[in-house]
């Protein structure tokens, strides 16, 4: 049987197709590769053969990128899409937002492309199941990483950026300053001065901080206009945010190095976000969801796989690791209901978003079903299950 992973590259310039073959000459022991020079060649190509992956240039004569993409969505939904774009193409990316999963800036290195195309594939094969995909392939609201957030990303890889350089990127985004503004003020970071600017957010808070803010915000506004009955968004960004806290919370109470600290927290800020799609996507089906889950006492991701064969993790996970965010976010927004199932048996910004879900849920609850406890499997193999009445005890007192 033939594990290959197919993928289809395309660009306009036969030079950099030629580039493309000797940079990934290295990967044809795990992938099957074709390099074409037009959209429509692609999708001919692409109609005699199937590809798991397709690579396309954003400017290209005829079809550009973002058009053949919207094609291959509505053809071969179940194909990645990425797109090669660089920053002038703003405007093109846009025209692209729910038909491509990535956008990669160019020049892009062999490191990065394998690594992008690598996760797709691995991701895929961690959620080989047939009713997501076809879930997914139905859907036409899909989170879509922001412009802003890859401008801020982008701006982070030259050396000597400042603070300053990066608050000025976000300040251009009204709408989004404003939120940031009006978060960083909350009650939430509980500041005993009030932030007035962008570049005192950033200051203060941090760039993890501030990108797990961009990225958050960005996936929620996209479906705030959601009115489904026993559905708050409100609710759901309020879960959102206590979640993300307390798996920081955790995370230090367990000394983890800043980077997993910062990687629970951002995980927990979207652990969630496959609710927001399901609900947007199939608002009747979501209401059968919550009267399944109350009628039957269930927890609702128990509801989740009995009415759509996956849960909202499944397709959080699935999608936002299409974004290329840290493997380690991704696999605790996926995992977060079943921790068990990681082959990494250490403490983790999974174990993190798992324990603070938990108990954020047992302060929060709500008449949606019941909320599951902790895997104590999962815990007893990190050797901790002794644990989960110090974070109680950690996050009652983040509060008193």
């Amino acid at each position: 049987m033939n594990t290959k992973k197919r993928i289809i590259f395309v660009d306009d310039e036969s030079l950099v197709l030629q580039g493309l073959q000797r940079m990934l000459r290295t990967m044809r022991n795990e992938w099957e590769m074709e390099f074409v020079d037009s959209g429509s060649k692609a999708l001919e190509r692409m109609g005699q053969a199937g590809f798991d992956v397709v690579v396309s240039d954003m400017r290209m004569p005829g079809m550009n990128g973002a058009q053949l993409l919207n094609e291959v969505m509505m053809r071969y939904p179940a194909t990645v899409r990425l797109i090669l774009s660089g920053h002038a193409d703003q405007d093109l990316i846009m025209k692209c937002v729910g038909s491509t999963h990535q956008f990669l800036s160019k020049p892009c290195d062999a490191d990065a492309l394998k690594a992008t195309v690598g996760r797709a594939s691995a991701l895929d094969a961690a959620l080989q199941n047939e009713t997501l995909k076809k879930l997914t392939s139905r859907m036409d609201r899909l989170p879509s990483l922001p412009s802003l957030y890859i401008e801020v990303v982008e701006k982070l890889q030259q050396p000597e950026t400042t603070l300053e350089e990066i608050a000025a990127i976000i300040a251009k985004d009204i709408g989004m300053t404003a939120k940031i503004l009006k978060l960083v003020n909350s009650a939430f970071f509980g500041l005993r001065r009030q932030i007035g600017s962008t570049e005192e957010a950033v200051a203060y808070l941090g760039l993890d901080t501030i990108k797990a803010l961009v990225l958050s915000i960005n996936a929620f506004s996209q479906f705030e206009q959601i009115k489904i009955g026993g559905f708050s968004f409100e609710s759901l960004w309020d879960h959102s945010l206590n979640t993300a806290a307390a798996a920081k919370l955790i995370a230090l109470a367990e000394n983890a190095e800043r980077k997993m600290v910062d990687e629970a927290f951002i995980a927990g800020m979207l652990h969630d976000t496959g609710k927001l799609v399901l609900a947007s996507n199939f608002a009747e089906q979501y209401n059968e969801v919550f009267r399944l889950a109350r009628e039957n006492k269930r927890e609702v991701v128990m509801a989740e796989l009995d009415v759509f064969g996956a849960t909202h993790a499944d397709v959080g996970g699935y999608l936002l690791g299409l974004w290329g965010l840290p493997v380690p976010v991704v696999e605790a927004i996926a995992l977060h209901h079943n921790p068990g199932k990681t082959i990494h048996k250490t403490f983790s910004p999974l174990t993190a978003v798992h324990a603070a879900d938990v108990l954020v849920h047992e302060s929060q609850m709500s008449g949606t079903g019941i909320s599951a406890g902790f895997d104590a499997n999962y815990l007893g193999e990190l050797g901790l299950s002794d644990r989960p009445d110090v974070w109680r005890t950690t996050l009652r007192e983040s509060t008193a």
